[in-house]
């Protein structure tokens, strides 16, 4: 463990917060050409976040992050530990940080030239040996604990997928074993898995993909959408078959499903930011909590909301109450806003999927929601003015989505005065979002 940091150190990084402002995406792109000129380094990011920038942006608020917050790291705890379970995921070790800690000195000198003196270039050494020092020392234990775990383990694993489903048109889910046959990790509901995939025409690529199955399962399952432009999701798509195995690291994730609490649970989604959400709906079922679940997706069209059916079922059951907002839905004739739908239509799983499957094809757009059997059906989107005149202030609000989306949802939340351990997020890729790095 290091040495906490001087106040000379610390006031000289603090110091350099303007210049991060002003210079610190150009920062981590030079930081970035820089470490991924060595193979053995490049072939653990996901490099899609480097062509949009969204790791470079990601970084650079982080950076900022640590410089503003030098004099009271205890403000970016959730955010360290976000970064470790991250690590974790993609098998980052502790050789792994001098390549950085180079690249980003480097990429100092660069961007910043003779501002960059040599009592700024020591105080950023220091303070990014201290910082790596606990990433290392907390990655270690969650590796230990994986390994250590009943059905854990350390590093890549081989799984072979049993199943594929198409839950809709752009979306399929994959059902994956262990190719040993010996036990899963239970993970907590709302973790995910990192893959490290062997993409032809394509080479090495890493990935992270929710878990979508209920904890304590005999397979993961993982749901992933169709990007057109998405090398690894086309891939899984077209070319992943049941028998084919793919490699994965012991589940990690700091987004994860509080069992020890009752309050009620309010899950926001957006688009497949579902994903995760859906484990927590298995688990809270399956254990009989008791707990009051509300489920809230938004999504273009129904062609981009999967789990429809299963959701509905359970809504009719009286386990969950639901909300679905279709941005470019259309109710279909006969169903016409404020006229209820039949309960017996909803309950034989006809009615929501039947009215959801037409939502593109009518004219009749939905001025107001049309709800029946625990289910609501809006037109739109889940705004913040939804969010406000519908606030449960005994919840928990379990967020997951773009990054857009989110923020929006956490600005209400915050707002509104909920506490902080009332509201959780998941982040997809890297937080590229300030609302969302701390």
């Amino acid at each position: 463990m290091s040495a906490p940091l001087d106040e000379k150190t610390r006031a000289l990084v603090v110091a350099t917060v303007p210049a991060l402002k002003a210079h610190g995406l150009a920062i981590t792109e030079e930081m970035y050409k820089r470490l991924l000129s060595h193979p053995e380094i490049r072939d653990l990011f996901n490099l899609s976040h480097q062509r949009d920038l969204e790791q470079p942006k990601a970084l650079a608020l982080a950076v900022l992050a640590y410089a503003e917050h030098i004099n009271d790291l205890g403000k970016l705890r959730g955010m360290v530990e976000r970064i470790a379970e991250k690590h974790v995921g993609l098998n980052i070790l502790p050789e792994h940080y001098p390549f950085v800690a180079d690249a980003l000195i480097g990429a100092i000198k660069h961007v910043l030239g003779d501002a960059a003196t040599p009592e700024i270039i020591d105080a950023w050494g220091k303070a990014y040996w201290f910082l790596a020092d606990v990433l290392i020392g907390r990655e270690k234990q969650i590796y230990d604990e994986h390994e250590h775990a009943p059905g854990g383990w350390k590093g890549w694993r081989e799984f072979t997928v049993r199943a594929r489903h198409k839950e809709t048109p752009f979306i399929t889910s994959f059902d994956l074993v262990p190719v040993d046959g010996k036990p899963l990790f239970h993970h907590k509901a709302g973790q995910y898995l990192s893959f490290k995939l062997d993409i032809p025409g394509h080479g090495s690529q890493r990935r992270n993909y929710s878990i979508s199955s209920a904890p304590g399962a005999d397979h993961y399952r993982i749901t992933v959408k169709r990007h057109d432009q998405g090398v690894v999701s086309t891939w899984l798509h077209d070319s992943v078959q049941v028998g084919d195995i793919l490699q994965a690291a012991n589940p990690a994730g700091d987004f994860f499903l509080d069992e020890a609490s009752h309050a009620p649970v309010v899950l926001l989604a957006a688009g497949v930011g579902l994903t995760p959400l859906i484990s927590m709906i298995e688990d809270l079922v399956a254990t009989h909590s008791g707990r009051k679940i509300h489920y809230v997706l938004g999504a273009d069209t129904v062609d981009l909301a999967a789990f429809v059916p299963f959701v509905t079922s359970l809504a009719t059951a009286g386990k969950l109450t639901a909300e679905f907002f279709f941005a470019k839905g259309n109710v279909p004739a006969g169903n016409l806003p404020g006229q209820p739908v039949a309960q017996s239509n909803v309950a034989s799983s006809g009615w929501l999927h039947r009215t959801l499957s037409h939502l593109t094809g009518s004219k009749r757009t939905i001025p107001e929601a049309v709800s029946s059997a625990g289910i609501t059906v809006h037109s739109g989107h889940i705004t913040q003015d939804w969010l406000r005149k519908n606030l449960d202030h005994a919840a928990t609000y379990y967020i997951c989505g773009p990054d857009s989306f989110m923020r929006d949802m956490i600005e209400t939340l915050r707002n509104e005065q909920l506490s902080g351990s009332q509201i959780r997020y998941e982040i997809f890729g890297s937080a590229s979002d300030p609302a969302l790095v701390i």
